[in-house]
């Protein structure tokens, strides 16, 4: 029996699977780390971090497995938006922190694009629009506020070519990852745009000119890379994507219409298509099965698990307590059983997740978090229910959009990321959206397309359509009618309050800026 590995770095760990070339599940690791967070808006991670918790989470994956290595015939690494990417040396070591999706800070340079670039042109080109969320606008706010960085600068890696590079000393970009950039990418040609790169003042040359499919090999491992990862030299090594599209594909998404939610960190919801419309709102790039002609569409949320990590910080003391005195019980558990008790939509109780500004379809940096509706009757697990709530509207907003551009969409939403957990939040999905709810059984996302695009870059496995065969798929919620009507009417008040409330989160985020400067200034 042949056998393949898929890894995945994610935002806050990076996870290990390997799998038979059949599906079958031999073996999982995983390595926790942070996301860097040095001032408000603020999200970089160092490279090193992933390439450390890649051999650590493989090579513990392989010892928990038993399987000797010679067995073992490909490896995939796919990985998180890496927003700027890691600007590396000529020797590919990183001069700076790469700054993540999730990083806010580019909001001078947001303003600097579309004072200077024509908007409809870039959206035409690219298929997407600007926003700080986007890499090429965190790549602007390096070259004007790190310019010694910039001027050493000889590429800007995503973070799976990085650490593939590092790997088997080949460089290369995957097309989701370039694409997923914004601004740079060209959407039709599938190509880097030098028109858009020169407009926009970036040197063609830091990006790698070796664009590559998701199940392409990139090339083999390296002596010492083998010996750290527990495999042998030469092992091919194949480039996956962004992390989002690769749970997509875990799901079974191969053709048009097929979506998925996938609910982690943050939230993404994503379909497959052939075109794209950037005035709709959303994210596109291309797909990483079939890059040539097929389109990842998505949108999703800065913080959904994170503002459930949030809250249960904040505000569950005595439920983390208790949890650390029963292993077998999950705090979240604790946590869900008085939400689980309240009325569907919180007794009025509304929550906008914009914990770090906020994506898609808001696309607005400077909106924060708020909880509209408290009164005094309100308790903890009122206001707990309301966050699972507004996360589920944040989905919803995105779904509204994508229908807009989508050929069609399934009559059911699958749901991956660890919220898939949660039978509160599946039901809340189903309500708050209308569409039944599916979960993948295995309990593994963008490890698993990775896997299978090993099996499929060395031939082991005929067809992308095996992924139906290496995951099964189960019902986990249908809509209940009463409370589809009365979200209904809920998610109007989501949407209207938000516009009401922007002038003054907008107030209160240059005050925010304000008062980080003071404070910065005052530092010895």
């Amino acid at each position: 029996m042949s056998y393949v590995i898929g890894v995945d770095i994610g935002t806050q760990s990076t996870k290990a699977l390997l799998t038979a070339t059949d599906g079958r599940i031999l073996a999982q690791a995983s390595v926790g780390y942070q996301v860097e967070q040095p001032r408000p808006m603020w999200a970089e991670q160092w490279p090193e971090v992933w390439l450390e918790a890649v051999y650590q989470s493989t090579a513990e994956a392989i010892q928990s497995a038993g399987v000797m290595p010679s067995d073992i015939k490909a490896i995939c690494v796919s990985s998180l938006y890496g927003g700027s990417g890691i600007p590396v040396d000529s020797e590919i070591k990183a001069l700076h922190p790469c700054l993540i999706w999730m990083d806010r800070r580019s909001n001078e340079e947001v303003e600097w694009v579309r004072q200077h670039i024509d908007m409809e042109h870039l959206q035409q080109v690219t298929g997407n629009g600007v926003d700080s969320y986007y890499g090429y606008t965190k790549m602007l706010w390096l070259k004007h506020k790190q310019p010694e960085v910039w001027s050493r600068t000889r590429y800007l890696l995503p973070p799976n070519s990085y650490v593939q590079y590092h790997l088997t000393g080949e460089l290369a970009v995957d097309h989701s990852s370039a694409g997923n950039i914004g601004g740079i990418y060209d959407i039709s040609s599938r190509t880097w745009s030098v028109s858009m790169l020169n407009a926009l003042g970036i040197d063609p040359e830091l990006m790698p000119s070796r664009l590559v499919e998701s199940n392409e090999i990139v090339g083999r491992l390296l002596p010492d890379a083998a010996n750290r990862l527990g495999l042998l030299p030469g092992t091919p090594v194949v480039a996956g994507g962004v992390d989002a599209a690769m749970a997509t594909l875990a799901a079974g998404v191969v053709e048009s219409g097929n979506h998925v939610a996938m609910i982690g960190t943050s939230m993404c919801w994503g379909f497959v298509n052939k075109q794209t419309d950037a005035r709709n709102g959303l994210i596109s790039m291309p797909y990483v099965h079939n890059a040539s002609e097929d389109l990842y569409i998505f949108g999703g949320a800065i913080t959904a698990g994170a503002s459930v990590s949030w809250f249960r910080d904040q505000f569950c003391s005595a439920e983390q307590q208790a949890a650390s005195l029963l292993p077998e019980i999950d705090v979240h558990e604790l946590m869900e059983l008085g939400a689980a008790k309240t009325p569907a939509g919180a007794d009025g109780l509304l929550f906008l997740p914009y914990l770090m500004g906020e994506r898609s379809p808001v696309w607005d940096a400077k909106a924060s978090g708020a909880f509209v509706g408290l009164t005094l009757y309100h308790s903890k697990a009122h206001l707990y229910r309301a966050v699972l709530e507004g996360l589920t509207f944040a989905l919803r907003h995105n779904m509204e959009c994508g229908k807009l551009g989508a050929i069609s969409l399934d009559p059911e939403l699958i749901v991956v990321g660890g919220a898939a957990s949660s039978d509160l939040w599946m039901q809340l999905i189903a309500d708050i959206t209308g569409y039944p709810v599916l979960t993948i059984e295995q309990e593994v996302e963008a490890p698993l397309g990775g896997a299978l695009l090993a099996a499929l870059a060395i031939g082991e496995i005929a067809s992308i359509n095996e992924i139906h065969n290496w995951r099964t798929l189960e019902s986990r919620a249908v809509p209940d009618p009463a409370n589809k009507v009365m979200y209904d009417h809920m998610f109007e008040q989501y949407c209207d309050i938000y516009q009401a409330l922007k002038p003054n989160m907008h107030a209160l985020s240059h005050r925010q800026g304000l008062l980080s400067n003071d404070s910065r200034q005052a530092e010895p």
